[in-house]
């Protein structure tokens, strides 16, 4: 997961008019040493989820489990290795439930993150031999669990400038753990580089991140972890590098903070909730199904040759509360959109007490932000009142109204939820269900 990572290739590719466009495409195809014919694709992607917990919880396990069917394989985030300028940190390891992983029988990768470095690149440096032991490490560690790796991924934000002293890292940690095939992860504005054909070519695969959140001017700016348009030029170009890649796509959110002032002050994920300070105002950014399904539809009917699959950037975990569902991921690798399906049922606990429960029993979340209607005929209304977050806005002796004023953050109703958002009290009882109507504000 990347922040402000895109922006100059964004701007570079999207300047100007259309017939501008064309310019800078043949600049990059020419001086990175790209290919100026790609040949075409159609049919199923391989489809591969990535584990980002370093904590391997029963919930993560299940997780597993459950996605384990419809997935082509996993990728497990291993460890994660920060640097103070040029000598290392620390180096912290993920606690990887391999009976899990042995059990499902997929091909699983693992992930090493690098955080930023700031010294010199050199085959024989310290820093060359501190990551050449951490990953020789982790595939001794996996095979002595018993699972035979599929690949190992450096997921490293290489300054662009530095691509060509990257390039000695990776020469010098696919030689060390041969015969596993070793792969990076690519951002989109290293494609107008002439090193990266060079970089790229040092490895088995790469993995093209098309998701990432730039620095938002204000709280009312648009925000979007992932521009569909961009993504699918950025995917373009990458495939005429000529090498085997992956595109990784997202299914997580964003909890983004700004100040009174309206500036950006951060940003936070899944895990403990952050402690703002007061006046702080909260948006959440969420991934987009739909448009994340157009480009996996898009992509099967027609992609350049050397796009193998995507990566989904991350497995939905139950207690997950800005990834995605699993119901929603899985519809979409099967090559669906998520449906949509919002009701109100009415529950009778007492004879003369009705209960109204919102339930999403679609494939995605949606804005619980609505109005509901409900008639009772000519039965007498003694008393009602709203729940999370409803409020009656209209009453009378046949009926009310209630409506969502809760929390706007988190007014989202998951997939597969049932909120009780209110009830009603009768002189008698109920005889004649009411009539449910729902009304988007």
């Amino acid at each position: 997961m990347r922040l402000f990572a895109h922006r100059k290739l964004v701007s570079y590719l999207a300047a100007g008019t259309g017939a501008l466009l064309v310019i800078p495409a043949i600049i990059v195809y020419h001086f990175c040493g790209f290919r100026t014919g790609v040949e075409r694709r159609s049919g199923e992607l391989a489809q591969e989820i990535y584990i980002w917990q370093r904590r391997w919880e029963t919930a993560v396990s299940k997780a597993v489990e459950q996605a384990a069917a419809q997935t082509s394989s996993f990728s497990v985030l291993a460890a994660e290795v920060s640097w103070e300028g040029s000598r290392l940190g620390s180096v912290a390891r993920a606690a990887i439930d391999y009976d899990t992983l042995k059990a499902i029988g997929k091909p699983v990768g693992l992930a090493l993150r690098i955080g930023p470095y700031s010294g010199a690149y050199d085959k024989q440096s310290a820093a060359t031999s501190l990551l050449t032991d951490i990953v020789s490490s982790l595939v001794a560690e996996a095979r002595e669990a018993g699972v035979e790796l599929a690949e190992l991924q450096i997921d490293f934000d290489c300054a662009e400038s530095k691509l060509n002293g990257y390039r000695k890292w990776v020469e010098a940690v696919r030689e060390k753990i041969q015969p596993v095939p070793l792969t990076i992860t690519v951002l989109p504005c290293w494609l107008k580089q002439r090193s990266l054909a060079r970089l790229v070519r040092a490895t088995d695969g790469f993995v093209l991140q098309v998701h990432s959140l730039e620095q938002p001017k204000s709280a009312e700016s648009v925000i979007t972890l992932c521009d569909s348009s961009a993504a699918v030029r950025w995917v373009e170009v990458a495939g005429r590098v000529g090498i085997p890649f992956r595109v990784a796509l997202p299914t997580y959110g964003y909890l983004v903070a700004f100040g009174k002032e309206g500036r950006f002050i951060g940003l936070s994920a899944e895990g403990r909730r952050r402690a703002w300070a007061e006046g702080t105002v909260l948006r959440v950014v969420r991934s987009e199904p739909v448009a994340m399904a157009k480009l996996v539809q898009r992509w099967q009917r027609d992609r350049p040759c050397n796009m193998q699959g995507v990566i989904w950037y991350r497995l939905p975990v139950e207690t997950d509360r800005l990834n995605w569902k699993w119901v929603t991921l899985s519809a979409i690798m099967a090559g669906r959109i998520p449906r949509e399906s919002l009701r109100v049922e009415v529950e009778y606990p007492e004879p003369e007490l009705a209960e109204i429960v919102l339930v999403n029993d679609g494939e995605a979340d949606q804005s619980a932000r609505v109005s509901i209607n409900i008639e009772c005929g000519q039965e007498k209304v003694v008393a009602s009142d709203g729940l999370r977050g409803y409020i009656i806005t209209r009453t009378n002796s046949s009926g009310i109204c209630l409506q969502y004023y809760g929390e706007k953050i988190f007014s989202t109703i998951r997939a597969g939820e049932r909120w009780k958002i209110g009830w009603i009290r009768f002189r008698h009882k109920m005889e004649v269900e009411p009539n449910v109507t729902l009304l988007q504000p």
